[in-house]
């Protein structure tokens, strides 16, 4: 039986104000250890509520976000906050990498926050992620001196720093061009091939259309669900990027 890594039960997000508005409405989903997972619907859908949702950014109004098989919705906001810091690592359009920090330095930030390991190990960890992602010679550069798809690989070597089980990413492609568009989605795909739960939000329905399953959002429902890639186990090959890591 596929273990679930990541559950919504009747999740509910509302704006409340003079008129109420709905973001998430009752929506249930599974997503399993090791799956890819891509989340379309057009602008304004909620499919970037329910991803914030589902990686604990945000509360909901109603229902459960459960992951690696423990409830969220009655722990406190510090239990909230460890669980996000280290089951879950984020991936966004925009880098969001602390411009006067080195890319080792931001990649570290996680770590300390969760404080571990060693300040060695975390080096050492540091340094390994971005090596497995191409960046050996960038660990001392700053944001503004890498590329929009380097500055992005660090991102991702940050969201992994914590061997998190489940990567969210909302349209971590977005502001790139084409080949590090590829480069990017090629590193989210490894990892989910080498066992990690991967959800990503996109708007391009060529790279939606590479996911292990799409569920489509309107209105902040689920509009229709497809099986996009046989989930079969076989062995991992890793693609020389970051699902190479441990």
């Amino acid at each position: 039986m596929s273990e679930i890594a990541l559950q919504a039960v009747g999740l509910v997000r509302q704006i409340e104000g003079v008129v109420s508005h709905t973001l998430v409405n009752g929506i249930d989903l599974s997503v399993e250890r090791g799956e890819f997972l891509a989340i379309t619907g057009p602008s304004g859908s909620g499919k970037s509520s329910l991803l914030y949702l589902l990686g604990l950014l945000d509360a909901p109004t109603e229902g459960e976000v459960i992951i690696c098989g423990q409830p969220t919705s009655k722990l406190s906001e510090s239990a909230r906050a460890d669980v996000r810091l280290t089951k879950c690592g984020f991936v966004f359009q925009f880098h969001f990498l602390l411009p006067e920090f080195t890319s080792l330095d931001n990649v570290l930030l996680p770590m300390r926050a969760a404080a571990r390991m060693s300040e060695k190990d975390m080096l050492a960890r540091g340094l390994e992620l971005l090596a497995s992602l191409g960046l050996k010679e960038h660990a001392n550069k700053r944001p503004n001196q890498l590329s929009g798809g380097q500055r992005q690989r660090v991102a991702i070597a940050r969201a992994l720093s914590n061997r998190p089980e489940i990567i969210v990413a909302d349209e971590p492609t977005g502001a790139l061009d084409t080949a590090s568009t590829e480069q990017v989605f090629s590193i989210l795909r490894d990892i989910a091939n080498n066992g990690r739960t991967v959800a990503v939000v996109t708007h391009d329905p060529q790279l939606a259309a590479r996911a292990d399953r799409r569920v489509h959002i309107v209105d902040g429902k689920i509009h229709d669900t497809a099986l996009l890639r046989d989930r079969t186990p076989a062995p991992a090959v890793p693609l020389g990027a970051a699902a190479a890591e441990p």
